[in-house]
Formats: C-alpha cells, sequence, structure tokens
C-alpha cells in the first residue's frame, strides 16, 4: 500500500472514531476513487440538532490539526449540513432530515460489484 493510502486509512479511521466519540449516527465511507477528481473518500454522518453537528465538526477539526491538515468547514451558519475539505477525505454532516433530502449515499453510491475501501 502506497504511503499517501496508508494515511488516507488512518485518517478515516481517526475521523470515524471522532465522530462515534460525539454520538454520531449513520456513519458511512464511500469511496469515490474514479468518480469523483476532487478527492477520494467521503466520510458521511448524521446528528440529532445544529449544536451537535458544531461539536461533530469540532471533532474532525482536531483530527485534522494532528495530521497536520487545514480544516475548511462550510455551512457553520445554517449548520443543517456542514462540509470539511480534507483534502482526499471530505465528510459530510447532516441533520437527519437534510441528509434524506440529499440522498448523497444514492447518488455516490458504488457501482455493483465494487468494494468498501474499509
Amino acid at each position: 500500500m502506497a504511503k499517501d493510502q496508508e494515511i488516507l486509512e488512518e485518517l478515516t479511521t481517526a475521523v470515524v472514531e471522532a465522530l462515534e466519540d460525539k454520538k454520531a449516527t449513520d456513519l458511512l465511507v464511500i469511496d469515490v476513487r474514479g468518480r469523483c477528481d476532487f478527492t477520494d473518500r467521503f466520510v458521511l454522518a448524521s446528528g440529532r440538532s445544529d449544536r451537535q453537528l458544531k461539536a461533530l465538526a469540532q471533532s474532525v477539526s482536531e483530527v485534522a490539526h494532528r495530521y497536520t491538515l487545514p480544516a475548511k468547514i462550510e455551512g457553520l451558519d445554517a449548520a443543517e449540513w456542514l462540509l470539511i475539505d480534507l483534502g482526499d477525505l471530505v465528510v459530510h454532516l447532516f441533520l437527519p432530515e437534510v441528509r434524506e433530502s440529499f440522498q448523497l449515499e444514492r447518488l455516490w453510491a458504488a457501482p455493483a460489484g465494487a468494494k468498501s475501501a474499509l
């Protein structure tokens, strides 16, 4: 496994663990390599309130800091759908009704026969 891929695996695991620690729900990791030109992987998670979404985003930002990555957080004003761009990993945090509305899982679902990255 290439060094960059190892770091992406570690980063993904750290982000997922941080989200689990803050009680995020419906966590999903989607490998979008070969289907997306701006990132390799998405992490999707839901939170029960705007306050929880902000706490989840803060946890992801702390993970990014440990990996010396800038964490650009978008959507803080409305706090219904937060996006955190970590380069090869993009984290989407949603209120459940907003997640249902956009259905990113369906949009980016792996083609039949594809294997999960984790």
